[in-house]
């Protein structure tokens, strides 16, 4: 069993705040509620620093002050076929992006090199479209072992929907994990999307599960949703007990189906960060796209309940410089992760 944090000081039974009531009990082993999760989205502002506390106990238990960095290839962009009103690669946006095929293993090796240099520990590949054919498929297995063989780094493939035999294809030729998000609750994903169905989402993530992968799948908040589809998709994904859970704040990119809906506010943000630690205590809890354009100058405290980021840019957006959020980490007293190894669970 690997070794955990403990720190006397983060679990005073003195503390009045329900908030750590609630973190108390989370760390014994107790499941968010629906009708917490809902409280904690609606809490008032004047209770987000008790609420960021409380989450911070529970990162604190699993990771330390650790964060890890995560780096995005966006390795295949544009040209899909799906409907997705949050995606700039959509084919129904309109959205002025880059448009390619898949990159030579050459260019992948590449971009494993600048995540290396950039201090990230996993090296995650994203491919536009419904499902990869036979030929990314194979690129892919061409190079992940040469990634693995040459840098220190987990390799993430984001592919979209897979087969169970595909899966099995990555598992054998080295990934680590695989990315697919829900992005949303059952209820609301056909608001979002009409091309391919939520289960079809869950079907995939099975197949991970079942070829001995890990799972990485989050989603993005400010899709117009309710409070209760956000608490839904953080039981589902709890439930699921995924691996890895990405955060993304939805960035109005102009041309994408959904660039007018709601905006979203900080304390906001940060209110869903502490809910979806809280439903997911052990997970590796990432803030994704958006922490830039949503967080703006609260930034920092999404890294109390959250214990990793991407460095450098996102899919068809720019994200903040590398130094900024290396500041960021050694400004709040935390630590990057350097190791090889996933940060400690029991």
């Amino acid at each position: 069993m690997t070794s955990v944090h403990e720190d006397p000081n983060l679990s005073n039974n003195s503390i009045p705040s329900p908030w750590h009531e609630l973190a108390g009990r989370v760390l014994k082993g107790h499941e968010l509620t629906a009708e917490e999760g809902l409280a904690i989205l609606r809490s008032d502002d004047r209770e987000l620093l008790d609420l960021l506390a409380a989450a911070y106990r529970v990162r604190y238990r699993w990771f330390g002050n650790r964060v890890r960095l995560n780096f995005l290839i966006n390795a295949k962009s544009g040209m899909c076929s799906e409907d997705c009103g949050y995606c700039s690669q959509s084919k129904i946006s309109k959205a002025d992006i880059p448009k390619y095929n898949l990159l030579e293993p050459e260019e992948i090796l590449d971009g494993a090199r600048l995540a290396h240099q950039r201090k990230a520990k996993t090296y995650c590949i994203v491919i536009s479209g419904r499902r990869p054919s036979e030929r990314e498929m194979d690129i892919i297995a061409r190079v992940v072992p040469r990634i693995k063989s040459t840098y220190d780094l987990k390799v993430c493939v984001s592919p979209g929907l897979i087969t169970p035999e595909q899966a099995v294809q990555l598992k054998e030729c080295g990934v680590n994990r695989v990315n697919h998000n829900l992005n949303t609750s059952r209820r609301f994903y056909p608001h979002i999307c009409t091309t391919h169905a939520y289960q079809d989402r869950l079907d995939t993530l099975h197949a991970v599960r079942n070829a001995g992968l890990e799972i990485c799948s989050g989603g993005i908040v400010g899709l117009g949703e309710e409070d209760e589809d956000v608490v839904e998709l953080a039981m589902r994904l709890a439930k699921l007990a995924v691996d890895v859970v990405p955060v993304n704040f939805l960035i109005p990119i102009p041309g994408i189906a959904l660039e007018n809906v709601r905006r979203l506010n900080p304390r906001y943000c940060l209110k869903v960060l502490a809910l979806v630690r809280l439903a997911n205590p052990k997970c590796e809890l990432r803030i994704a796209g958006g922490r830039e354009v949503h967080l703006g100058s609260l930034q920092p405290l999404g890294l109390y309940p959250a214990n990793g980021i991407f460095i450098g840019d996102y899919l068809t957006t720019k994200g903040q410089s590398a130094d900024d959020d290396y500041r960021m980490i050694e400004a709040l007293g935390f630590e990057i992760v350097v190791e090889g190894a996933e940060a400690p669970r029991e």
